[in-house]
């Protein structure tokens, strides 16, 4: 029994080998891969823009400073 479960596994070993090397194999799962890396770039790209317009939106716009532009000293004082 144990002999006809290891020619089972041998046969199906050999199929699987069979079915990767027919889809393609390493170099077209490299190609894959190169190409979602460059879908996925270009996706961040698109939401960092989108993100930068969005809080320029709520921010009111470029005629605000930014925190860290602020050449006057605060309205308020400083606290201490």
């Amino acid at each position: 029994m144990a002999t006809l479960a290891l020619i089972i596994a041998v046969v199906a070993l050999v199929i699987a080998i069979a079915a990767y090397r027919r889809t393609g194999g390493v170099g077209e799962l490299q190609n894959q891969i190169q190409t979602l890396s460059s879908t996925t770039d270009s996706v961040r790209d698109r939401t960092a823009d989108a993100l930068n317009r969005l809080e320029q939106l709520v921010r009111g716009g470029k005629d605000r400073p930014k925190p860290d532009d602020r050449s006057e000293p605060s309205p308020h004082g400083e606290r201490r």
